[in-house]
Formats: C-alpha cells, structure tokens, sequence
C-alpha cells in the first residue's frame, strides 16, 4: 500500500489556530469537514485563503484539508493563508522567496489590547460632563 504524502503547516492569527495539511491532489479546499465555499460566506475571505496557493502556481495540484479553531471568521482566514503557506514551504523550499516577497510568511503580530482600569474598553473613556 502506497503511503499519500502529507505536508503540515500551522498558522496563526489574532485567537485563531490553524492545522493545515496539503495532500496531493484536484484544488479542494475542505476547512473543518465542510467546503470553503459553505464555510467562509465573504469572497475576500476566499481570496485571502487561496493567496499563497496562487503566488506560487499550485492551486489546482493540492488539496487543502483544514482544522481551525478561536476567533471570528477574519482571524481565522489569516491563520489558514500562514497555514498553507508554511506546508508550501515543506513541498518545495524553492517557494520561500515567493511567499516571504508576500509576506505570508510572516506572523501578523497584532492582538486585541486587553481593557485598562478606569476605562469602559481598551482606550474608550467614560464621557466627559462639566457637572
């Protein structure tokens, strides 16, 4: 029995945890057993899943399985796109330029700032009266 090859990637973004797996195939994109399609209804969150697979031509050789937890629906897209493009990496080292160009590589830093005492949220005063 011939063993599939699989290539591993997790991404991260904001709260959300990304475990993507490429396996060689037609271009299917499954995130938590349902199809991108039902699963993201913004087409720019569709179009931010499937850049790194355009940037480097692959997007019709790999089938995308995907298992993503935390966040909302935005995080959770950035950490699919950091995902697929750390397992492009292990399929061909040849693409890190590509990707890194891209910045897909990169861990988008920015976390929602925690709420401060003697505020409503993180920078949101009380309002302000004369009397």
């Amino acid at each position: 029995m011939a063993k599939t090859t699989k290539y591993y990637g997790t991404g991260r973004r904001k709260k959300s945890i990304a475990r993507v797996y490429l396996v060689p195939g037609k271009g299917d994109i499954v995130i938590n057993k349902r199809p991108m399609d039902e699963y993201f209804g913004l087409e720019t969150l569709k179009v931010i899943v499937k850049q790194p697979l355009v940037a480097t031509e692959t997007t019709d050789k790999y089938d995308v399985l995907v298992t993503v937890r935390g966040g909302g629906t935005t995080g959770q897209a950035g950490a699919i796109r950091h995902g697929i493009a750390r397992a492009l990496l292990q399929v061909d080292a040849d693409f890190r330029p590509t990707l890194k160009k891209a910045g897909y590589l990169t861990r988008d830093p920015r976390m929602k700032e925690r709420k401060k005492y003697g505020l409503k949220a993180a920078r949101r005063a009380p309002q302000f009266s004369k009397r």
